[in-house]
């Protein structure tokens, strides 16, 4: 077996991203206008931005919801995948560049929104904001929190991946990776996710000379926890349950999807009955 060196690990990462992603200019120039503006060099890897773009096109993700943008390189990932992109930074100037490069990649409908994330995430919670897909690039000290908010905002099913995951377990020894408070330590005790923590190695992120460990943590929201036994509930709408309309609704496991059936009796059919079942479905959704 090989020993894995430095060198020959550059040249995997280097032949993969030839092979798997090729050259791009419009990204190239995203990364470039970056540098001339001082942003600093430590946006996602091409191949690392093609392992994004992937995972948004596997959940069907149409809105994507990111946690740190610094110059728009990951938004154009999302945005190539097919999803609207809503974007936090904290920092005016790289919220500018990153408009700037978004508008000449030609993406549309990209939202960068300026301010500190603890403050804009309830925010966007408060407006009903619901996301396919959340990605936390940010300050890593508060990686947990970005979380909890992540998974309010997250469809049932979607998924949250949270970027340098392992580093900000490391970079205080043995404490951080055992503390109690840690990012693993507080999503492990969430019931509303399941979650893994996938450590990577490399040497081309960043310009490092040497092997560069990190890792992500990916995390899908749980669908609602039911009781597997059937059961059955009536609910009368627009009149009494014995002799006006009514909705029925089975409900086997939802764990494994959820069976919905509406019976409509005694509807008057001069009314709107869309309207109706619009009332049921909110009773229970």
């Amino acid at each position: 077996m090989s020993t894995v060196t430095p060198s020959l690990l550059s040249l995997v990462e280097s032949t993969a991203e030839t092979r798997l992603v090729g050259d791009d200019t419009q990204l190239a120039a995203t990364l470039a206008n970056s540098a001339r503006h001082g942003l600093p060099p430590i946006s996602i890897t091409p191949l690392h931005g093609q392992h994004l773009s992937l995972l948004a096109q596997l959940v069907s993700a149409r809105a994507v919801l990111e946690v740190g943008t610094l110059g728009g390189y990951s938004a154009q990932w999302f945005a190539r995948a097919g999803a609207r992109v809503t974007s936090i930074e904290v920092d005016a100037r790289h919220r500018d560049v990153a408009l700037e490069n978004l508008r000449a990649a030609g993406v549309d409908g990209a939202e960068v929104v300026l301010g500190d994330a603890l403050d804009v995430l309830p925010r966007l919670a408060a407006e009903g904001r619901v996301f396919d897909l959340v990605f936390v690039d940010a300050d890593w000290g508060r990686q947990a929190d970005y979380f909890d908010w992540a998974v309010r905002l997250t469809r049932r099913g979607g998924a949250i991946y949270v970027d340098n995951a392992v580093q900000s377990m490391v970079e205080d020894g043995e404490d951080g990776v055992t503390r109690e408070g840690s990012l693993v330590a507080r999503v492990g005790r969430d019931e509303r996710v399941r979650a893994a923590l996938v450590p990577t190695v490399s040497v081309r992120k960043w310009d490092c000379e040497s092997e560069f460990v990190d890792g992500f943590l990916l995390a899908v929201v749980l669908l609602k926890k039911e009781k597997k036994e059937k059961k059955e509930k009536i609910v009368g709408v627009g009149g009494d349950v014995d002799g006006g309309t009514c909705a029925e609704r089975r409900v086997d496991d939802l764990r494994s999807g959820c069976r919905l059936r509406l019976r409509l009796t005694g509807v008057d059919l001069s009314c709107d009955a869309s309207a109706i079942v619009e009332r049921c479905l909110c009773f229970f959704l």
